[in-house]
């Protein structure tokens, strides 16, 4: 029997294999392969945090309520800056 005087300790891993751009990748694969309009959506989500705008096949609506709504943003706004769009 376990010594119930001591206090136990339970560690949780957080999940970090996943990165923010890898997670707004497969949303958007989701997203398109149910015929909705990727870029649409995810704006959706984004502005109004609410997440059934993103569809739950293949998992996305999980995958991308993993990271908070502003992190989205700072990464697709770094990815935009580092292609610098602006100059094509």
């Amino acid at each position: 029997m376990k010594d119930l005087s001591q206090t136990q300790y339970f560690k949780v891993q957080n999940d970090n294999s996943i990165t923010v751009k890898e997670i707004i990748h497969l949303v958007y694969k989701a997203l398109s392969e149910k015929g909705y309009n990727p870029v649409n959506q995810i704006v959706g989500y984004i502005m109004s945090g609410d997440p059934t705008f993103i569809t739950s096949h293949n998992n996305a609506r999980s995958l991308i309520m993993k990271v908070e709504r502003d992190e989205l943003v700072e990464e697709l706004l770094r990815e935009y800056i580092d292609r610098k769009a602006w100059e094509n």
